[in-house]
């Protein structure tokens, strides 16, 4: 990775995922974003904001049925599918890192 990167992010776990998710800001997503590569887009960014909103919220990162129900309200149906194209290694791999989350412990990496 670029050292210029590197040195913009905060405190990671092994796995990369954020060890503090008040560290997280829109510019850290993207460089996420980046080491998954994935260019962020509205939707994703709908996604994410949701994310963030639901953590501040409830200090907890949303299970992704609350992430495709708030989908729902723009896809209906084909809200799950989106989920899984705007993040196609899974929510836990790329959706809750990029949004800065802790690693969820109990949850599948799918």
């Amino acid at each position: 990775m670029n050292m210029a990167l590197q040195t913009l992010l905060p405190e990671r776990d092994a796995e990369g995922y954020l060890i503090e998710p008040a560290d997280w800001n829109e510019d850290i997503a993207r460089t996420l974003a980046t080491e998954e590569n994935l260019v962020l887009n509205d939707d994703h960014w709908d996604a994410i904001r949701f994310m963030r909103e639901f953590y501040e919220e409830h200090q907890v990162a949303a299970d992704a049925r609350f992430v495709i129900k708030h989908l729902g309200e723009r896809y209906g149906r084909e809200a799950q599918k989106k989920l899984f194209e705007l993040f196609p290694y899974g929510y836990v791999k790329q959706a809750c890192k990029i949004a800065g989350m802790r690693r969820p412990r109990a949850w599948s990496t799918g």
